[in-house]
C-alpha cells in the first residue's frame, strides 16, 4: 500500500505521509538487506522440515501424558536442525520467554554454582527469579545458593571483552542477553556474540554459555549455537512463533543441556518423553514455517519508524543504516506526554482493541509503572506491533513487531499522528 492509497482508509495528516514517503526512500538498502536474509532462512526452514519428514499426523496433538507424540519429538528436530543445535525442547506449555529462561536456569545451575552475566543487568522480569533486590526471594536463583554477578556494558553499551576473562573465572553459566531490554544499548549481532563466546572458552572451557535469544531469531542467517554458544531460549510469541503461535518457547543447544532443561520441566526421569501437544502442533509447525518473513516484516517497521522518527529530531536506538541484533527500535521521546501519546497512537492503529486507550498501570514483574500498547491477535505477542515503556528516564518507548509490513507502517503513522494532534511534534 502506498502512502496515497493510505489516506482511502485513514485520516493521517498529509505532511506526515510525504515524510513517511522520505522516510521509506531511506530505508531502501536496509529492506533489500532484511529481505534477503528472510529468503535464506524462509529455504532453511523449508529444509529442514522436508529433512524431518514432517508429515500431516504432526500437526494433530496428543492427551493426556502424550506419550509417543509424533508431532512434538518431529518439532523438536525441526528447530534444532533450523538452528544448528544438537536438540531443541519446544513447547506450549511454556507461558512466556521468562518462564523458558527459568527452566533453563534451574535446569543447569546447582546449590554452589556462580553464573555471571555478560550483558550487565538482565531484564526486569529475570530480577525476581535471579534475586536481585537484595533478599532471598523464596524460590529465587539466590534462595538456592547459586551466586550472581555480573559485568558491566561499556559506556557505549557494547560488551566489555577485555573484562570477560576474569568475569567467568570459575562460573558454571556465562549468560549473554541478546536483546537490550528496557535500555538504549544496541542488540548484540551474531559477530558480537561469538567474540564474547571465544572468549568465554579461552578463560573458561568448562563454562555453559547461555544466551537469552529474544527477539533475536531469524534477524540473521546464524545463531547463537551456531557460534559457539551451548544452549539458547526464546519465546515462541515472539520471532518464531510468526505471529500465529498463541503461546510456548524453546530451548535449544546442547543435547545434554537440553535434557536437563526438559527434566527440570517436566521431571526427573521423563524429560522431553512425556507432555501432551493437545491441538497446538500445526500453529506451532505454521508459526515456525511463516517466521522468517514475519521477522523481516517487524525489522522493516521498526527500521521505517527509525527513519521517521529520526526526521522528527528524536533519537533512535539503532538508527537507520546500523546493525541490528534484533526487532527492537527504541525511541528516546523524552517526557511521559510524548510517550503515553505514542504509545495511544500504536494502540489506536492496531487490529485489536483499536478503540482502546492504554494508561500507565503497576504490571507484574517490573519496578515501575508500565504503559503498553498492544493491539494484537494474542496476548503479549511482542511479534505483533507493540509499543512499551516503563515510566522512568530516559523516556523511550520500545517498539517492536508487525506480522506484516503494511499494518506495521500504518501503526508507527498513527503515533505520529497522535503526537501531531497533541502538538507534541510539528509539521
Amino acid at each position: 500500500m502506498g502512502n496515497s492509497e493510505i489516506q482511502d482508509f485513514f485520516e493521517i495528516d498529509p505532511c506526515l505521509l510525504d515524510a513517511a514517503e522520505r522516510a521509506e526512500a531511506a530505508c531502501r538498502e536496509d529492506f533489500a538487506h532484511f529481505e534477503a536474509n528472510a529468503a535464506y532462512n524462509g529455504a532453511k526452514v523449508l529444509a529442514a522440515f522436508r529433512d524431518c519428514r514432517v508429515s500431516a499426523p504432526c500437526l494433530s496433538g496428543t492427551t493426556g501424558y502424550g506419550y509417543d507424540d509424533q508431532g512434538r519429538d518431529t518439532l523438536d528436530r525441526v528447530v534444532a536442525k533450523t538452528f544448528g543445535a544438537e536438540d531443541a525442547l519446544v513447547r506450549h506449555n511454556f507461558v512466556s520467554g521468562t518462564h523458558a529462561l527459568t527452566v533453563a536456569l534451574f535446569g543447569v545451575l546447582r546449590t554452589g554454582d556462580k553464573m555471571v552475566s555478560l550483558t550487565g543487568r538482565p531484564y526486569d522480569t529475570l530480577t525476581e527469579v535471579i534475586g536481585l533486590d537484595g533478599s532471598k526471594i523464596s524460590g529465587s536463583l539466590k534462595n538456592f545458593g547459586i551466586e550472581y554477578a555480573e559485568l558491566p556494558l561499556l559506556p557505549d553499551g557494547t560488551p566489555d571483552y577485555f573484562g570477560v576473562p576474569e568475569a567467568v573465572r570459575g562460573v558454571k553459566v556465562a549468560y549473554i542477553q541478546r536483546s537490550r531490554g528496557y535500555s538504549l544499548r544496541p542488540a548484540l549481532t551474531i559477530a558480537q556474540i561469538e567474540s564474547l563466546a571465544e572468549q568465554v572458552r579461552h578463560a573458561n572451557p568448562d563454562a555453559i554459555i547461555m544466551v537469552d535469544n529474544c527477539y533475536g531469531e531469524f534477524v540473521e542467517t546464524r545463531e547463537p549455537v551456531q557460534v559457539g554458544c551451548d544452549i539458547m531460549i526464546g519465546s515462541m510469541i515472539k520471532n518464531v512463533g510468526g505471529g500465529i503461535a498463541r503461546t510456548g518457547g524453546y530451548i535449544a543447544g546442547k543435547r545434554e543441556l537440553v535434557q536437563q532443561c526438559a527434566e527440570r520441566l517436566t521431571c526427573i526421569g521423563m524429560g522431553k518423553e512425556v507432555g501432551c501437544t493437545l491441538e497446538m502442533n500445526r500453529e506451532l509447525y505454521l508459526g515456525f514455517f511463516h517466521a522468517p518473513d514475519t521477522t523481516a516484516s517487524a525489522l522493516k517497521t521498526a527500521d521505517f519508524a527509525a527513519a521517521l522518527f529520526g526526521s522528527f529530531g528524536f533519537s533512535c536506538y539503532p538508527a537507520v543504516s546500523q546493525p541490528r541484533g534484533d526487532i527492537v527500535e527504541a525511541i528516546q521521546l523524552g517526557d511521559e506526554a510524548r510517550l503515553t501519546a505514542f504509545c495511544q497512537g500504536i494502540q489506536h492503529g492496531s487490529p485489536i482493541d483499536s478503540f482502546v486507550t492504554p494508561e500507565a498501570w503497576d504490571m507484574p514483574g517490573y519496578q515501575n509503572q508500565v504503559i503498553m500498547a498492544a493491539g494484537a491477535f494474542t496476548m503479549g505477542a511482542s511479534i505483533e506491533l507493540s509499543a512499551d515503556a516503563p515510566i522512568r528516564e530516559p523516556f523511550a518507548v520500545w517498539m517492536q513487531g508487525g506480522i506484516t509490513y503494511t499494518s506495521g507502517k500504518i501503526g508507527v503513522l498513527f503515533g505520529a499522528q497522535r503526537l501531531l494532534e497533541k502538538g507534541l511534534i510539528s509539521s
